[in-house]
């Protein structure tokens, strides 16, 4: 390994050959591992998903998307397959989506979510809960109210709008917003939270939930921590963190990884979660951040606590509550069902072509449209055809960078970094 000119560590070809071996042998081994279980439960096949949706649109919000070029047909049968090979035969148990939306980005966003959902999940029959927080407390002199047009638009799809005032984070961490969010939802009641960047491309309601057993996302990179040269090390920072709160740090390892791999570890994008009561989740999930923020401990001294402070708390609350990771009976979410795709210009750089045209249908819906349009990163990558025509032809999808922050660049390069 060398060093650029800032100092900073630089891998070699050689060495970024031997990490791509490594992370591809990494990811077959879990692949034959879910195979293996998926195997073992012998799954029968889902009944046929109904066509009557329990969210009634009106007419004014109904689509006339442009013609567009057809999935092959391969594409078709490998995604009914999938669907037919990894849910249930049952539907869910139900179970109701939160999602944080507030003014700018976030609002737009959740249009786009409300609109899939309504498009691809059309039997899924519980309550779409949008929380707003309101411009007071931790959000004080900041303008987060959704504007009426989008709230129109949201409440049209179905959506509940239950706004809250932010004590604890706020502006400081936006974050924390789906922190303390989870106190709006029905005590008891299963729940399912979204990142507001995230496109429903299936049936959500046939996903393998159980409840009793929350999870949350692997769709994530080694972001935290970052071990200093002569410790602590992974284990004795997540061990500190275990201890702390009275967990068996033991059963949350996975042993199929060596030691001192960030992936041994219990560590999720908190993107998606979910859980069988979100007032115990949720309360957990406040006291334990807010602990970790206002105390590190001595194992965390030289950790960065920002932007993860709802990562570094996700694994030990859904640990606590006898949950750990995702199995294939869920691979629906960041799969056929969801696609978190955090801002435009990944998606069309790295995402699907499923997922590419789940955004271009939710985004002609007349009403969506006219409110997407000033939206400049909408106007340029998806109404001028840029993301398509430009942005996605330039990135090779079989050979992506091994982390978030190379496509990036290739993106900025591009100059198609808008948000």
């Amino acid at each position: 390994m060398t060093k650029d000119d800032t100092g900073k560590p630089r891998l070699t070809e050689a060495e970024k050959i031997a990490r791509r071996a490594k992370n591809a042998a990494n990811r077959a081994r879990r692949e034959a591992k879910a195979a293996a279980r998926l195997a073992a439960a012998e799954p029968s096949k889902p009944a046929g998903i109904g066509k009557k949706s329990l969210t009634k649109t009106p007419d004014k919000v109904e689509s006339n998307p442009k013609p567009r070029a057809a999935l092959p047909q391969s594409a078709k049968t490998g995604r009914k397959r999938q669907i037919a090979d990894i849910t249930n035969n049952k539907p869910a148990a139900p179970f109701n989506i939160l999602v944080v939306a507030q003014s700018g980005r976030l609002e737009y966003e959740a249009l786009l979510f409300a609109e899939s959902l309504r498009r691809n999940a059309p039997d899924w029959p519980g309550r779409l809960i949008v929380a707003e927080p309101r411009p007071e407390a931790a959000w004080a002199n900041t303008a987060t109210s959704i504007s009426p047009q989008v709230r129109d638009a949201l409440e049209a799809r179905g959506a509940e709008f239950t706004p809250f005032t932010a004590r604890h984070f706020g502006a400081a961490y936006p974050h924390g917003n789906k922190i303390e969010a989870l106190s709006l939802l029905p005590a008891g009641e299963n729940f399912v939270f979204l990142d507001s960047d995230t496109l429903i491309t299936g049936p959500i309601d046939r996903v393998g939930f159980d409840f009793s057993r929350p999870s949350a996302s692997m769709r994530r990179e080694g972001t935290w921590p970052k071990p200093p040269l002569y410790g602590p090390g992974y284990a004795d920072i997540w061990e500190a963190l275990y201890r702390r709160f009275g967990l068996d740090f033991a059963t949350s390892l996975d042993r199929d990884q060596p030691d001192e791999h960030w992936e041994r570890y219990l560590y999720f994008n908190a993107g998606w979660f979910f859980g069988s009561d979100p007032k115990i989740f949720g309360q957990r999930y406040l006291d334990w951040a807010l602990a970790i923020r206002d105390d590190p401990g001595d194992a965390l001294a030289s950790q960065e606590l920002f932007p993860w402070l709802d990562q570094i708390v996700l694994p030990l609350v859904i640990h606590s509550l006898g949950g750990g990771r995702p199995g294939p009976e869920l691979a629906g979410l960041d799969g056929f069902a969801t696609c978190h795709w955090r801002n435009l210009p990944l998606l069309y750089a790295r995402e699907s072509e499923i997922a590419v045209d789940a955004l271009e249908s939710a985004a002609e819906a007349p009403d969506i449209k006219a409110l997407l349009q000033g939206w400049e990163p909408a106007a340029r990558l998806i109404y001028e055809g840029n993301g398509r025509n430009a942005l996605r032809p330039a990135i090779d999808r079989e050979r992506l960078p091994l982390r978030e922050q190379g496509l990036r660049k290739q993106i900025k390069r591009l100059g198609w970094w808008l948000l």
